[in-house]
C-alpha cells in the first residue's frame, strides 16, 4: 500500500487512484529562457523517483510536462518583464528560438541524469486557445475583471483561497510583493496580460505605449499574452483531466503558483483539480536556496567540467528525502561520486556471471517491477515496504547496501531496485566489462607484470600512462579493475 505526503491534507494518505492500477501525474515543468539549475533538476529527480515507484509498484502512468515557453513573468508577481523577451533581448535572439534552443538543452539535462521523459511534453504556445477557453468559462461564472495592464482573477470571490499554502490573507499580501496598481486585492493573478496597456484607464493616462512583444495572441480582450498560471489548469485538463492523480512541483510553486493553478481550476468546475499535491524540498548552498538570479547558479554541464558524472549527483541527491531540505558542497558530492562508483564495484562483484547483462534494466527501461519471488524474496519484500513508505529512498539505499553485504543477493535482483534508483547500474558494469583499446590493455599487462616483481614504482608510472588515456586503475585484493572515465 503505498502512502505519500499530500501537502493539500498536511498529512501521508493511503494513494487511491481515480482509475485502478493507473496514476495520471502532471509535473511542472521548466521556464525555458536559461539553463536548469541543479537546484530545479533536484525537484525532477524527485518527481522520476515518484513516476519509477508507480511503476515499480504495477501503476500505469500517464506523465504530463509543462514547458513554459511564454507567460511566466520576472517573479512570482504580475509585474516586471516577461522571462522570454528578456533572454531574447540578453542574447540577442528572437523569443521563439530561445524557448527551442533551452527546451533541447533541459531535456539534454534530464537524460543526463536518468530521469524518464514524460508521455507529454506539452509547450504552453501550442496551447493558447485552451487558455483563452478557461478565461471565459471564469470570466462568465464572474471571477475575473479587467485592469489597464489585464484581465485578472479575483480572489475575494473564491473563499478557500490559499488553504494548500495555509496563510491567512495578510500573510498572503506580504508574500505576494506587489505593487497594486489598478489590482483589487495584492493577492489577484494574471490571467491575460495586454501587450499595450490600457491608456484609457486613469492609472494609464500618459502612459506611452509599449513595443509589440514577440510573443502576443488576439484574445476577446485584447492582443496580449496569458499569465503564468492559466497554462497548467488548462494543460493539465486537457490531458488528464479534472480531477487527476497527482500534481508535483518544487516547495516554492506552493504560495503562489499552485494556490493561483488550485483557485482558478475549482471556480470554474467546482471539482479538485488534482487529488494529490507532492512537493520537493529546497536544494540549499549554505543558507541560500540556488536561484538563477545569485551567484550560485550551477548546471549540470558545471558538474561535468569539474569532472561528476550527472549520475553521482543523483545518487547525492537519493541519499536525502524529498521532504527535506539538502545543502550542497563540492565535498559532499565528492563523498557521492566515491560512493556511487564504490556502488558500481560491489554490484559487479555481487554475482561471479556479471557481464551477461543482456535484457536487464538499463538507463531506458522497459519493463518495469516483476521481481523473482524465488530470488531473494525478503530483501524484495523490505525494499517494496520502504518504497511505498513516501518514497524513503535514503533507508531503501540502506537496505542495498546491507544486502550487498550480505553476499547472497543477485545482480538480477539489484537491476530490478535499480528501476525505482535510476542509477544505470546495469549500464555502467556493462561498460566496465567491455573490451579493453589495445593500448590500455597493453599496459595492463605491463603494470600487472610489475606489481607481480613488486616493482612498484613502473607499476605507478604504468598506472598514469593508463590514466593518460583516459581510464581509471583501481586495485583490489582479487584483481585491477579498468574503467572508462
Amino acid at each position: 500500500m503505498l502512502t505519500i505526503y499530500n501537502t493539500l491534507t498536511r498529512q501521508k494518505q493511503e494513494f487511491k487512484p481515480l482509475k485502478k492500477n493507473k496514476a495520471g501525474l502532471y509535473t511542472c515543468g521548466p521556464t525555458v529562457y536559461n539553463y536548469a539549475h541543479i537546484g530545479n533538476l533536484r525537484t525532477y529527480v524527485f518527481e522520476d523517483i515518484l513516476k519509477r515507484s508507480l511503476l515499480f509498484l504495477g501503476y500505469k502512468v500517464k506523465h504530463v510536462m509543462n514547458i513554459t515557453d511564454v507567460g511566466h513573468l520576472t517573479s512570482d508577481a504580475d509585474t516586471g518583464e516577461d522571462k522570454m523577451e528578456k533572454g531574447a533581448k540578453r542574447e540577442g535572439k528572437t523569443a521563439w528560438d530561445i524557448a527551442r534552443f533551452y527546451t533541447e538543452a533541459f531535456e539534454h539535462d534530464i537524460a543526463e541524469l536518468n530521469i524518464l521523459p514524460p508521455d507529454i511534453y506539452c509547450r504552453a504556445t501550442d496551447y493558447i486557445k485552451e487558455q483563452i477557453n478557461l478565461i471565459k468559462k471564469l470570466e462568465k461564472k464572474s471571477f475575473t475583471y479587467i485592469t489597464s495592464d489585464g484581465v485578472y482573477f479575483d480572489t475575494a470571490k473564491f473563499p478557500d483561497y490559499g488553504k494548500m499554502a495555509n496563510l491567512k490573507n495578510q500573510e498572503l499580501k506580504a508574500g505576494a510583493r506587489v505593487d497594486m496598481g489598478d489590482k483589487k486585492s495584492p493577492n489577484d493573478f494574471a490571467l491575460w496580460k495586454f501587450s499595450h496597456p490600457l491608456l484609457a484607464s486613469p492609472s494609464g493616462r500618459g502612459r506611452k505605449p509599449e513595443p509589440t512583444r514577440q510573443m502576443e495572441w488576439e484574445s476577446p480582450w485584447g492582443v496580449g499574452f496569458p499569465g503564468w498560471h492559466i497554462e497548467c489548469s488548462a494543460m493539465s485538463v486537457k490531458f488528464l483531466g479534472q480531477p487527476f492523480d497527482i500534481h508535483c512541483g518544487g516547495i516554492d510553486h506552493i504560495p503562489v503558483h499552485h494556490t493561483n493553478e488550485i483557485a482558478q481550476s475549482e471556480a470554474t468546475t467546482g471539482k479538485p483539480l488534482a487529488n494529490y499535491w507532492i512537493h520537493g524540498e529546497y536544494l540549499l548552498t549554505g543558507n541560500d536556496k540556488m536561484a538563477k538570479s545569485g551567484d550560485n547558479f550551477l548546471t549540470i554541464s558545471t558538474l561535468k567540467e569539474k569532472g561528476f558524472d550527472p549520475l553521482a549527483y543523483r545518487f547525492f541527491l537519493l541519499q536525502t528525502h524529498y521532504r527535506k531540505q539538502l545543502n550542497f558542497s563540492w565535498e559532499a558530492l565528492e563523498a557521492a561520486q566515491n560512493g556511487y562508483k564504490h556502488l558500481l564495484d560491489a554490484v559487479a562483484n555481487c554475482h561471479p556471471n556479471h557481464g551477461s547483462l543482456q535484457g536487464v534494466a538499463q538507463r531506458s527501461p522497459v519493463k518495469m517491477g516483476g521481481i523473482d519471488k524465488n530470488n531473494d524474496a525478503k530483501i524484495s519484500q523490505k525494499f517494496t515496504s520502504i518504497l511505498e513508505d513516501d518514497l524513503n529512498l535514503p533507508e531503501a539505499l540502506a537496505l542495498v547496501w546491507d544486502a550487498i553485504k550480505t553476499k547472497t543477493i543477485s545482480q538480477k535482483t539489484l537491476f530490478e531496485f535499480d528501476k525505482v534508483l535510476g542509477l544505470g547500474l546495469a549500464e555502467a558494469i556493462k561498460s566496465q566489462s567491455s573490451p579493453l583499446p589495445d593500448a590500455v590493455a597493453v599496459l595492463l599487462a605491463q603494470r600487472n607484470e610489475a606489481r607481480a616483481r613488486r616493482d612498484f614504482k613502473a607499476s605507478d608510472e604504468l598506472r598514469a600512462q593508463i590514466e593518460a588515456l583516459g581510464f581509471e586503475v583501481k586495485d583490489t585484493t582479487q584483481n585491477t579493475q579498468v574503467t572508462k572515465r
